[in-house]
């Protein structure tokens, strides 16, 4: 099997980066999976039959050359976690990013309509760094990105190197809110209003996360970032997605994974 039919990947790192650093978002094609899971499901927290996960991330791993493929216990916080080593799926820390710089580990953020985010930098020698990060609204709005820019920097990648890709995730015309959540944005800065507008439903409005996450991703002063601008709601054919699974009222959702790692 091919492994560019299962997912995406763009140019946003550089065409001198390609050859040693693998980047891609995957989506909900290529795997073993049925039903609502159908068929690349890799979220390990899902009812899912575990076999069928395992071997969708076995394919995924595969695609990538690297030698694990690590994810985390995502909690829509702000902590990132620098990974020195390899660790079992039982010992995953709670968290929504992490970074590395050692070679053939791959970091995997599962999503399901949040923004997955993959970064790249250099140390001052040229050096890899990586990094991934799980964007919902929540670890958005705390801080997530630039936490993860945070680590980065501490493993020695300087900022003005770093790139970033937002992947796919709900786009704005499918992402009704609350009064109650546009005021708790309004509350933080006045500003962040630009990122809402009104729905058809009255005190209800349109959310654009992946936009807010670009402005998070400016005020962390990387070298560049970009937006693949594919909404996961309506793009059923190809990505899952947790509020259109509530709509239809599926027992459950499947997840996607993007990765990032750096060649051995």
């Amino acid at each position: 099997m091919d492994s560019k039919e299962f997912y995406i990947s763009h140019d946003g790192f550089g065409a001198e980066v390609r050859g040693k650093i693998f980047h891609g978002f995957f989506g909900c094609k290529g795997g073993v999976s049925d039903g609502i899971f159908a068929s690349l499901n890799c979220g390990v927290g899902s009812s899912d039959n575990p076999e069928s996960v395992n071997e969708n991330r076995e394919r995924v791993l595969k695609s990538t050359g690297g030698d694990r493929l690590l994810g985390l216990y995502q909690v829509h916080g702000n902590e990132c976690v620098t990974v020195h080593r390899q660790w079992d799926d039982a010992d995953k820390p709670k968290a929504d990013a992490f970074v590395t710089d050692r070679a053939g580990i791959a970091l995997g953020i599962l999503t399901a309509d949040c923004a997955p985010v993959l970064f790249y930098g250099e140390k001052a020698g040229g050096a890899p760094v990586i990094g991934a990060a799980h964007a919902g609204w929540g670890g958005a709005f705390k801080g997530i990105l630039s936490s993860c820019v945070d680590g980065m920097e501490g493993l020695g990648a300087v900022r003005s190197s770093i790139k970033a890709c937002i992947g796919p995730c709900i786009a704005q015309s499918s992402y009704e809110v609350g009064q109650e959540f546009l005021d708790r944005f309004l509350d933080q800065d006045e500003a962040h209003r630009r990122f809402f507008m009104p729905s058809q439903n009255l005190d209800h409005y349109l959310f654009d996360l992946g936009g807010f996450c670009a402005l998070r991703l400016d005020a962390c002063g990387i070298a560049e970032h970009y937006n693949v601008g594919i909404d996961t709601y309506i793009n059923e054919a190809d990505y899952f997605s947790y509020r259109r699974a509530t709509h239809h009222q599926e027992p459950d959702y499947g997840r996607q994974i993007s990765v990032i790692s750096i060649g051995n």
